[in-house]
């Protein structure tokens, strides 16, 4: 087992591209699985133009703007073969692109799941930003159970032959003005925030993706 994980930042990257990338090396993965070799494991860190995306399961109806609309917010469609339903990705989001064979790690995708949130839930807790998981929902949110209910880190994976693609999009920086154009993963009762939001001063990227980076490793490369 290759417990291994080599970290890449992609900077600011095109959604497709970025997709593409991916399936490449997923693809390599399930490839190497298939010849009983070594799979590699990659953590990869980005940030994307305005794009909504759109899971396998989800409702075109969750984008409140038509072709036109997008053009003027200088924003792309695309649907994805991520699970979850749709969301937002933009400048100031950190995205994080785990490309894992869970073999390594002897974990099952609930497992991966429960521990990328205990990472985010981690390094939110480092900034005195306390969030928690939401019952019936993936990804990291603040004051549930309240009425103040806000969602800070989307989560949508694929995964296949146990290897992982696709991931989180966790608000940093974040122009939340953006999400009013979607109902956020289907949700139309609950809101949405930010680090900066929640900290009321911009947060330093390079230094959340290096204390991101170290937690997914706490939790994952032991």
């Amino acid at each position: 087992m290759n417990r291994k994980i080599e970290f890449i930042d992609w900077h600011t990257i095109e959604y497709n591209q970025a997709w593409g990338r991916q399936e490449e090396l997923f693809n390599a993965a399930i490839q190497s699985k298939q010849n009983e070799l070594v799979t590699n494991n990659y953590l990869i860190f980005c940030e994307h133009p305005h794009v909504y995306t759109l899971g396998k399961s989800g409702d075109e109806q969750n984008l409140l703007l038509n072709y036109i609309q997008l053009q003027a917010k200088d924003a792309t469609f695309v649907k994805s073969n991520r699970g979850g339903d749709i969301t937002y990705h933009g400048p100031g989001q950190v995205v994080g692109y785990p490309i894992f064979d869970l073999a390594n790690f002897n974990l099952g995708l609930k497992q991966y799941i429960y521990n990328v949130e205990e990472a985010i839930i981690n390094t939110l807790q480092l900034y005195n930003i306390v969030s928690q998981r939401l019952d019936g929902s993936t990804g990291v949110w603040l004051d549930v159970g309240l009425a103040t209910c806000r969602k800070i880190c989307a989560i949508g994976v694929r995964s296949s032959r146990f290897v992982t693609m696709h991931g989180f999009a966790l608000n940093v920086n974040t122009d939340l003005s953006y999400f009013g154009h979607i109902n956020p993963c289907g949700f139309i009762d609950k809101g949405v925030t930010s680090m900066q939001k929640e900290l009321g001063e911009k947060v330093d990227m390079d230094a959340l993706k290096m204390s991101l980076k170290n937690e997914i490793e706490k939790l994952f490369e032991i």
